[in-house]
């Protein structure tokens, strides 16, 4: 079934329900990370008690695959640790329900590109609530910003960083003298980044263009493709990287204190997406740039262009314990490479077990060691999210009750270690 050309606006994207969080009686720090762009630490204080974190969206024409999920629950750390430091979060991402991989889909599968969007968020949200991610404050799509991002576009076209093709495409000029300067966060070569650019959604061989690597911001009305007024840049739809600019000034404001995403979006996302917005706003996107690591099957990278996509409303499915899951990724530092087995899925469900016994033992530990775990919990995350270690303090834990018999007595003064795991973690041990 071909795309109808189609003038469309569709509804606002709608979030999920927020989990409820144990309120913990003491408070932790702020975390230290890594940060991209300079390549070294970064303690991320927020500014005036409040955190800004946008992190990118989905292209929702497949289902959530733990890529996906590792990269969400990555920041719904972060998040979790900046709220434990009474910093109050403001989170927004986008979802980018109009782009060419979700029309070939569509089109490739007979479904109308709108309905394919609709049960694609919608399963993506029933993940997100499944695993226990904070939803963002925004949830924006980019169908119902088209017209603050056409905005955007006139004005970098209006500033002479922009420029327009015969054939109606506008593109955003990378030679544009901006601050901070281009290349700023992958500080990539220039034969690097033609080459990602080629390999991640960029038109390098398109003629005309003043620079091979010019990303597009605005792609003129094609017969079969779905297009809106844009004034001045005539019919169409945005650009890839474009929309999360937009998106994000709108929501947020520049700079938010953290941009995320995996680390394939190093260039060419995040790159162009950071020098729209020196070219826009004069002001720099983010103050720091936190990207996670890529997820693999079997040894090999997980996408959805390769197919050999593990999702997690399969595994939800199969009767995996949504938390079992969490843990999987977990078990993994945001940062790194790593991949999914059958034998790691095993072994977080016992993990899980164990910690879920302790945590119905927790009657008997002392209220003084019970603040020495909790301690040790933040001490892990503060110091760039290390979940990994927090899971071997909680595996000590656990260690500790693994001849005990779970007791009946009242509920403890302070703090318990499962709700710190809980508010902490988001892995929830009780019922």
């Amino acid at each position: 079934m071909p795309i109808a050309c189609l003038s469309v606006r569709l509804g606002a994207v709608k979030s999920w329900p927020e989990p409820q969080l144990p309120r913990l009686t003491s408070t932790g720090k702020v975390p230290t990370v890594f940060d991209t762009s300079t390549r070294s630490p970064r303690r991320l204080r927020g500014s005036e008690q409040t955190a800004r974190l946008y992190v990118c969206g989905i292209t929702p024409y497949d289902a959530t695959h733990l890529g996906h999920a590792a990269t969400y629950v990555a920041f719904d750390l972060l998040n979790r640790i900046w709220r434990d430091a009474g910093l109050e979060v403001v989170y927004g991402q986008n979802t980018t329900d109009v782009d060419d991989p979700l029309l070939e889909r569509a089109d490739a599968t007979g479904v109308d590109w709108r309905e394919l969007a609709s049960s694609q968020i919608q399963l993506f949200r029933e993940d997100m609530e499944a695993l226990r991610v904070i939803p963002p404050s925004s949830f924006i799509g980019v169908v119902e910003s088209v017209d603050e991002i056409a905005a955007g576009v006139r004005d970098l076209v209006d500033k002479g960083a922009a420029y327009t093709l015969d054939n109606g495409d506008v593109y955003y000029r990378v030679s544009t003298q901006i601050n901070p300067p281009f290349g700023t966060v992958s500080h990539d070569d220039r034969e690097t980044m033609a080459a990602l650019s080629a390999a991640r959604g960029g038109d390098p061989e398109t003629p005309g263009k003043d620079n091979p690597i010019d990303p597009l911001l605005w792609r003129a009305e094609r017969e079969g493709e779905p297009s809106w007024d844009g004034g001045a840049l005539g019919r169409g739809r945005p650009g890839w990287h474009v929309e999360c600019t937009v998106i994000a000034d709108k929501y947020l404001g520049f700079p938010v204190d953290v941009q995320g995403g995996g680390n394939d979006l190093i260039f060419p996302h995040h790159e162009m997406s950071a020098a729209h917005a020196a070219a826009w706003r004069d002001t720099p996107m983010a103050k720091t740039y936190m990207h996670t690591g890529m997820v693999g099957l079997d040894g090999e990278k997980m996408s959805k262009s390769k197919g050999n996509l593990v999702l997690v409303s399969k595994l939800r499915e199969r009767g995996v314990d949504p938390m079992a899951i969490r843990t999987v990724i977990l078990s993994n530092h945001y940062r790194s490479d790593w991949s999914f087995t059958e034998e790691q899925l095993s072994i977080a469900e016992a993990r899980l077990q164990a910690w879920k016994h302790a945590a119905k033992c927790e009657s008997e530990c002392r209220q003084g060691l019970r603040e020495h775990i909790i301690g040790l919990l933040r001490e892990a995350l503060t110091d760039d999210l290390d979940s990994p270690r927090a899971l071997g303090i909680l595996d000590e834990w656990a260690e500790h009750y693994a001849d005990s018999e779970p007791s009946e007595t009242a509920a403890l003064s302070g703090d318990r270690v499962a709700d710190a795991v809980d508010a902490l973690l988001g892995i929830r041990l009780l019922d």
